[in-house]
């Protein structure tokens, strides 16, 4: 009997990493503060690279003065869920280079399973997947819920990836994939290996100082990408 093919588990952010929405979410944060805070607020000059949904909910709260709950939390992202659909078309966000091109590929290759790992919640997600047209590309995902940090995302990502190809991942085939040292943080939190990518804010540089296991300045051809991980090759066309 011939040994089973090794199977690998991709998990990506998305935000700065899959895409960029050139900030039309702030729209949305803006709306929900309005609605939920009580607010008139002005983010334009707001930094949320890697900062779950969650994070920057309660940031603003900070911000405004306004005490945290858990059901205040759970009210301002829904109310940002809601607007966020109707504020992407906004601005001119798009797909960021190589990005389809890598996961058209990976569709071809036997073993590889492509997830998300991100601090948005899973209606953001969906949101801004379907408006860039990559909502075909994953099986599944570990999204921010109402209260997460990033680790607790990452820790439940492992039962995702297990319940999507039956067994426990391997870490060694396992790979976390963004551009903040946020999430190298979160891939070594949960012993998988992880992949920077300079595609957002923060520089190749920057991100090799939190020791990931590799970092690129911006994603490779496919062949290249496949090869650096490992990956199987595609499967041949009947």
């Amino acid at each position: 009997m011939s040994e089973a093919e090794p199977t690998f588990v991709l998990f990506w952010d998305i935000d700065l990493t899959l895409l960029s929405t050139a900030r039309a979410g702030v729209f949305a944060l803006e709306d929900a503060a309005r609605e939920v805070l009580g607010a008139e607020p002005d983010y334009g000059e707001l930094r949320t690279a890697g900062l779950t949904d969650s994070q920057i909910a309660r940031m603003l709260m900070e911000r405004h003065g306004v005490e945290e709950t858990p059901e205040r939390v759970g009210a301002f992202l829904r109310a940002y869920e809601a607007q966020l659909p109707a504020r992407l078309p906004e601005r001119q966000g798009r797909v960021l280079d190589g990005v389809q091109e890598i996961l058209d590929d990976l569709r071809g290759r036997p073993g590889v399973h492509s997830l998300l790992l991100t601090g948005n919640t899973e209606a953001g997600a969906a949101a801004k997947l379907a408006h860039y047209g990559l909502d075909g590309y994953f099986e599944n995902g570990a999204f921010c819920m109402d209260m997460d940090d990033r680790d607790a995302i990452a820790r439940r990502a492992l039962g995702v990836a297990e319940a999507a190809i039956g067994e426990a991942p391997d870490l060694d085939r396992t790979f976390v994939i963004g551009d903040t040292a946020h999430d190298i943080a979160c891939g070594k939190a949960i012993g998988v290996r992880t992949v920077g990518i300079a595609s957002g804010v923060v520089t190749a540089g920057e991100l090799e100082r939190h020791g990931p296991w590799l970092v690129w300045e911006r994603l490779p051809e496919p062949e290249e990408f496949a090869r650096a991980l490992g990956l199987p090759r595609a499967a041949a066309a009947s």
